[in-house]
């Protein structure tokens, strides 16, 4: 992606301090399109274009934000030699942060020690390949004027921002799963942008529910009743419900689903600041194993706080035309007839499904990805988008075999109520009572219309997100 730039625009040579000096007006020419003496911000983004080395718009306008001192929207050329002289003695510490033995070349076996005193393991295969995206010359090492033109007008200012570039546009990961949430520099704080990611996110999990909702209330129909009639299929439950209330039926219980998206995001988003706090002291870089714990933690947390929508959501999905008007009804009636603990029914089989799931998805992510990398990747670390939705879509499928029986106790212990004769059973009792009468696939009632609707809800939630990242101007990751 380099080669140009290094070849024509960035002569080699020995040390920063002796290049010619046409070589800052070299590139400044490049980028002023025309020709007036100065660049504007649409200048900064076309050149960089040309040059074949687009950031996005958001680290481009950092750049420009941040070289234009006198802030007339313009970069003139003294501005932009500052910007480059003070953005290269940035990247010089961190080239020799990550220079272990001072030789003046940074090595596979540098990069690995490296990562792992910020608490991110790679292989030495891994990191040749990191390697490779930066070397030049062919040598499989960097040195420093390599290392200079790679970020050259990457806004990173220091090693943990680099590791954070590599990261996301790499496809190195650290555990960020579905059950950990999004983490955010202080600059991305200080901007604004996590909450622009922590929207786009919610707006993609409120369109992707919404898209695969008919299939998780035949989830809940078949987890409940399944156990009445084995003659409960996907076309027959269907028909079913279509049948009972509409086609607007197959949407019962969305909207609590939906509405539940933002306080358990933010819940846990929260809770996970705290927990990486109480499990790393103070300037301590935390690892996989606490990151993992942490938003466990923050997922229970979470679950904790909005479990009584949760119940909602079933009652609504499990309950015939008219019986409730809507959320707060079915609320008020909950209430009314059951008392307060039944807005925690099946609350303790809902958490303990929270560590197999959270920690088979990981895991299997983890391995995939790994596999992948060691045995397809050839000249870059970054797998590519579909690489990555296939994983993840694998490891949460794999995630919800671990935990589905749990989650269909939980499920049936929320209905119980709404089931007449039905027997008032503890979590034990329901387990046993699952088995004794329909056996081991008793536990596994409408797993099918649950695989079903990952690689659709994945897709969904993946293209809206990046769709609604464009709107907000949130920086690509």
């Amino acid at each position: 992606m380099l080669r140009w730039l290094r070849g024509f625009v960035l002569p080699t040579a020995a040390c920063q301090e002796a290049e010619p000096p046409t070589r800052y007006e070299t590139l400044f020419q490049a980028l002023d399109r025309n020709g007036d003496g100065v660049v504007d911000i649409g200048e900064l983004q076309e050149g960089l274009r040309n040059l074949g080395i687009p950031l996005g718009q958001d680290a481009e306008e950092k750049i420009f934000t941040t070289g234009d001192v006198n802030k007339d929207g313009k970069l003139d050329f003294e501005e932009f030699m500052k910007y480059l002289k003070d953005h290269e003695k940035k990247m010089k510490l961190a080239f020799k942060s990550l220079d272990k033995n001072n030789d003046g070349k940074i090595e596979a076996s540098e990069i690995v020690q490296s990562l792992q005193t910020l608490g991110l393991t790679i292989s030495e295969q891994q990191a040749e390949l990191i390697l490779q995206s930066i070397d030049a010359d062919g040598t499989m090492t960097v040195d420093w004027n390599e290392w200079r033109d790679y970020f050259l007008f990457n806004p990173v200012t220091d090693i943990e921002e680099i590791i954070r570039f590599w990261k996301h546009s790499t496809g190195i990961d650290i555990g960020d799963s579905l059950t950990i949430p999004d983490e955010f520099t202080e600059d991305e704080k200080k901007s604004g942008q996590w909450w622009r990611q922590l929207l786009a996110g919610g707006i993609a999990g409120a369109v992707s529910r919404t898209s695969t909702a008919p299939l998780d209330r035949l989830k809940i129909m078949m987890q409940v009743h399944g156990s009445k009639s084995d003659k409960m299929n996907i076309f027959g439950g269907f028909r079913q419900m279509v049948k009972e209330g509409g086609i607007r039926s197959l949407w019962r219980g969305n909207g609590t689903n939906v509405i539940k998206i933002a306080p358990e995001t933010a819940v846990k988003f929260w809770a996970y600041e705290q927990y990486k706090k109480l499990l790393t002291e103070e300037g301590q870089k935390i690892g996989t194993f606490e990151r993992f714990i942490s938003g466990s933690m923050a997922g229970a947390t979470a679950q904790t706080f909005i479990y009584p929508m949760e119940v909602m959501k079933t009652r609504l999905a499990v309950g015939k035309t008219g019986q409730y008007s809507g959320i707060y009804d079915c609320a008020k009636k909950i209430l009314k007839h059951e008392g307060l603990g039944a807005f925690y029914k099946g609350y303790i089989p809902n958490l303990l499904g929270i560590i197999p799931y959270a920690g088979i998805d990981l895991a299997v992510y983890e391995l995939l990805k790994s596999y992948w990398l060691d045995n397809f990747a050839k000249d870059s670390v970054n797998p590519g988008v579909m690489v990555l939705l296939g994983c993840g879509a694998l490891s949460s499928t794999c995630g919800q075999l671990a935990s589905y029986p749990l989650a269909l106790v939980r499920t049936r212990m929320q209905a119980q109520a709404m089931l007449e004769g039905s027997p008032q059973l503890n979590m034990v009792g329901l387990f046993r009572r699952i088995i004794s009468k329909e056996g081991i696939p008793g536990l596994y009632r409408g797993i099918t219309p649950n695989f079903m609707k990952v690689l659709p809800a994945v897709g969904i939630s993946y293209v809206v997100y990046e769709n609604m990242k464009q709107t907000l101007g949130v920086t690509q990751k």
